[in-house]
C-alpha cells in the first residue's frame, strides 16, 4: 500500500521505516523538494521510500500520517492541499504544545476543541483519525519494549471505516494489543491533554518509555 509521511522529525522517520519493514511503499513529505532530512531518511529506509513535497506526498499516500509539530500542523496540510486529502485517512500523531513561555508547555487548545477538530473542521472531505500521540515514537511502532506491551492506546475519529482501517495497521503491523476507541473526534480534546501529564511523567522518569493501563 502506498503511504504519506508528513513531517521529517523523529516521529516521522520511525513510522516512515516502520511503515517500509511492513513492506508498504513510503513517501515523506516537506516543504520543499530535496529536503536534507527526508532525503537522509529515504536512503537509509531503502528502495521503497522516497521524498517530496507536503503536496506530492499527500497526493500520494491512500494513508498518510500527520507528524509535523502541531504548532505548524494546519500549515503544512494546508500545503498539503484540501484535493489532495480528499477522502484519504489521515492518522494525526500531531500534539497542540506551546513552548512560548518554556518548559513545561501548555497546549495551544483545549478543554472545548482539539487540533485534530480544527484539522476535520478545515478538512471535512478527510478522514481524521487521532492516535499515536500519547506515546514516544519508538514505543509507537513497538508497544512491546514497555511491559510486554500490555498498555493501551487511545484513537478516535468521525468515520468508522477509517478507524477500523487505522486500528488495523496498529495491531497488525506495529503490534497493539489494546486499542480503546473513544468515538468520535471530539475525543481527541482528553487525548491531547493527556500531553501535560506525559510530560511531567517524562521529568518524574528521565525516560520517554512508559504508557497508561486502563484496568477495569
Amino acid at each position: 500500500m502506498k503511504m504519506g509521511i508528513l513531517g521529517t522529525g523523529m516521529v516521522g522517520a520511525t513510522i516512515g521505516t516502520k511503515l517500509v519493514q511492513l513492506g508498504h511503499d513510503v513517501k515523506m513529505g516537506s516543504r520543499s523538494a530535496g529536503n536534507e532530512k527526508a532525503t537522509a531518511w529515504a536512503k537509509s529506509a531503502g528502495p521503497k521510500a522516497s521524498t517530496g513535497t507536503f503536496g506530492e506526498t499527500a497526493a500520494y499516500g491512500t494513508i498518510l500520517f500527520n507528524c509535523t509539530k502541531g504548532a505548524a500542523s494546519l500549515d503544512a496540510l494546508r500545503l498539503a492541499g484540501e484535493n489532495n486529502l480528499s477522502g484519504k485517512v489521515l492518522v494525526d500523531i500531531s500534539n497542540p504544545l506551546d513552548f512560548s513561555k518554556g518548559m513545561p508547555p501548555s497546549l495551544l487548545v483545549c478543554n472545548t476543541d482539539s487540533l485534530a477538530e480544527q484539522i476535520q473542521r478545515e478538512f471535512p472531505r478527510t478522514h481524521v483519525v487521532k492516535a499515536l500521540n500519547t506515546v514516544n515514537c519508538d514505543l509507537m511502532v513497538n508497544p512491546a519494549m514497555v511491559g510486554g506491551g500490555n498498555h493501551d492506546l487511545f484513537i478516535c475519529g468521525n468515520d468508522a471505516e477509517a478507524k477500523k482501517t487505522v486500528t488495523g495497521i496498529l495491531r497488525d503491523g506495529f503490534g497493539w494489543k489494546s486499542v480503546i476507541d473513544l468515538g468520535d473526534i471530539t475525543g481527541a480534546r482528553t487525548i491531547e491533554m493527556l500531553l501535560p501529564l506525559w510530560v511531567r511523567l517524562m521529568g518524574l522518569y528521565q525516560s520517554p518509555n512508559f504508557n497508561f493501563r486502563v484496568v477495569r
